[in-house]
């Protein structure tokens, strides 16, 4: 097929390629928005919090957490270590000494201890001794700084800064009556307690403080897991997400040109039903849209902007930023057109060109057709491509664009998931771009797919995967 024939066949299809009016702006001085410095990235270690009544399952929860991860550099940091030394005049009433109340904690130390864990440094962390009342009774346990750490208590979620920490909130929701049964089994086995103490402390301190100060901290929480230590599936759930951020997180740290955007359990659904072989062709599509859209939003942020001040509707001053206004997209035919709604949504009048490139194996990329404004080179590129793949066909785009006269700096590349061998070649291979990526995949099997991936992109979308 010709250059001429392919060029009236695309236009056929496609329609005008610029969207909207190009806007002239005079030039001014833009400003680099500060990004995160490798040093942060790469010293932040992924934060879990687990809270819940006192025998609700959140050791067994935790434990069965760090089991799953044994790969992975996991420490456990117990609430209950950070109780205050009670006073002789305690000591005489310690009966009356209420242990589920937060006053119990010494939670400045615990964030002195965090601090320094977060920042690389190893922490000596005292035992309590429920006989003694003491956390000087036994050695020190050393804890070495790690990937992940674990924060486990009843009442973790109740300092906001304690929850400022946490990259991810466990609430474990046991019913009340198994709770007390539990804690009556552990108390007379464990503490060689007689039942009529257990169930008076219970009535005074343990019930009125879950109500108080422990239950409505359960809103705080990302995930709540039923039934604690018994619901797998939920544990499962909650260990494969972190795995996926782990490995995020370990690409950042290498590549600081490469974002990618927070995940919630919001974000990790819309994933799993785009993923669905047996979504809809009406759900792939309005999920798809959603991810694109978030991704679109969070690369414009790496944009930069102009101070700007306006005066409000008050006649107040308020000094703001101007969006950055020489820009344009380019999508790469045929997936990538299905990113060019999100952007023309963002950016009002926004130009949008197009490449063609037609793949024949796994090396055998050549471009065909490319359509671009005659202005590309003065302006920043959003380069659309859902999936980061091999990287080969991205380097071929952004090498034209390169050819084009585009600053390396000016590209920004836009994509729902990539391949970590995709992210290697791109960014080895031009370090001053930005790639903004909604999760990073396990890899590419041997005929150079996506793995786990969500198929044909482009046939899924379009609905032309129809048999």
């Amino acid at each position: 097929m010709g250059s001429k024939a392919v060029e009236d066949l695309i236009q056929a299809s496609s329609g005008v390629h610029y969207s909207g009016f190009h806007l002239e702006e005079p030039h001014t001085s833009e400003i680099e928005q500060p990004t995160t410095s490798i040093d942060e990235r790469v010293k932040q270690p992924f934060v879990i919090g687990v809270a819940g009544g006192a025998a609700s399952g959140k050791t067994t929860v935790c434990d069965l957490i760090i089991d799953q991860l044994h790969d992975q550099r996991v420490v456990l940091v117990n609430q209950d270590s950070f109780y205050h030394n009670l006073t002789p005049e305690e000591l005489t009433k310690v009966h009356e000494y209420n242990f589920d109340h937060p006053d119990a904690f010494d939670t400045e130390q615990l964030l002195c201890v965090m601090e320094k864990l977060k920042h690389g440094q190893a922490v000596d962390i005292p035992k309590y001794d429920f006989k003694s009342y003491k956390n000087d009774a036994f050695p020190l346990r050393r804890v070495n700084p790690s990937d992940v750490i674990i924060l486990e208590g009843i009442l973790i979620f109740h300092d906001p800064r304690v929850r400022d920490l946490m990259s991810m909130k466990i609430f474990v929701d046991t019913d009340a009556d198994v709770r007390l049964a539990r804690r009556i089994r552990r108390d007379t086995v464990e503490k060689n307690r007689d039942i009529a103490t257990v169930l008076d402390q219970y009535s005074k301190f343990v019930k009125p403080a879950f109500d108080d100060f422990i239950l409505p901290t359960k809103k705080y929480a990302d995930i709540i897991i039923p039934r604690g230590g018994d619901n797998h599936v939920a544990i499962d759930l909650i260990v494969q997400h972190i795995r996926t951020k782990l490995g995020q997180n370990d690409l950042c740290k290498i590549y600081p040109n490469l974002y990618v955007i927070q995940s919630t359990f919001q974000i990790r659904g819309m994933h799993t039903l785009i993923r669905d072989a047996q979504t809809t062709k009406h759900d792939f599509i309005f999920y798809a849209d959603r991810l694109i859209r978030l991704v679109v939003e969070h690369g414009l942020g790496h944009l930069p902007f102009t101070e700007k001040q306006v005066i409000t509707p008050t006649g107040s001053v308020y000094s703001g930023v101007d969006f950055c206004k020489r820009l344009c997209g380019v999508s790469v035919i045929r997936s990538g057109e299905s990113m060019e709604n999100a952007l023309r949504a963002c950016c009002k009048g926004i130009k949008i060109g197009k490449i063609l490139i037609h793949r024949e194996g796994d090396n055998g990329q050549q471009l065909i057709y490319e359509k671009l404004p005659e202005d590309i080179a003065q302006r920043h590129v959003l380069l659309l491509d859902p999936i980061l793949g091999t990287g080969n066909s991205a380097v071929q785009a952004i090498s034209l664009l390169q050819k084009k006269g585009v600053p390396e700096s000016n590209i920004l590349f836009l994509n729902l998931i990539s391949a970590p061998q995709g992210v290697h070649v791109v960014c080895k291979r031009f370090p001053r771009i930005k790639i903004v990526t909604s999760e990073i995949e396990n890899g590419l099997n041997e005929e150079y797919r996506v793995i786990p991936g969500m198929g044909e992109f482009g046939d899924r979308y379009f609905g032309t995967d129809d048999d």
